[in-house]
């Protein structure tokens, strides 16, 4: 089955979040509950659509969560629970991170009829 390609006006674009980061040696099973907390939290969210993570051999990490919109994105953002985290990560949990946004302008798709369903969007 060939995908289909959506296309987006400028500035109703879907958007992906690109964070990349290396933890501290103090991040532990503390840094891990919050992210499930916070995993459950965006879940909620309005606007969120999905989530990926990934892990380097050397220990970077990649974070790629993609949103409806910037009011969706700014929303998470505003969050209090979630701006909390984001203060408690750079004190103990984070030895630096990178956060780039991006809006999707284009999308295709291919998905095979016996496999799950690409995501997002």
């Amino acid at each position: 089955m060939l995908g289909r390609t959506a296309r987006f006006r400028y500035g109703d674009a879907m958007l992906v979040i690109l964070f990349r980061s290396r933890l501290t040696a103090e991040a532990g099973e503390d840094y891990q509950s919050l992210g499930a907390e916070m995993e459950a939290l965006i879940r909620e969210n309005p606007g969120y659509l999905a989530h990926k993570y990934y892990l380097a051999e050397d220990g970077e990490r990649l974070t790629l969560v993609w949103f409806r919109d910037a009011d969706s994105l700014k929303s998470w953002r505003e969050l209090p629970p979630h701006a909390d985290a984001q203060r408690r990560g750079r004190q103990r949990w984070y030895d630096w991170y990178t956060m780039e946004v991006a809006e999707i302008v284009r999308t295709s798709k291919f998905q095979r009829s016996d496999e799950r369903p690409v995501e997002p969007g």
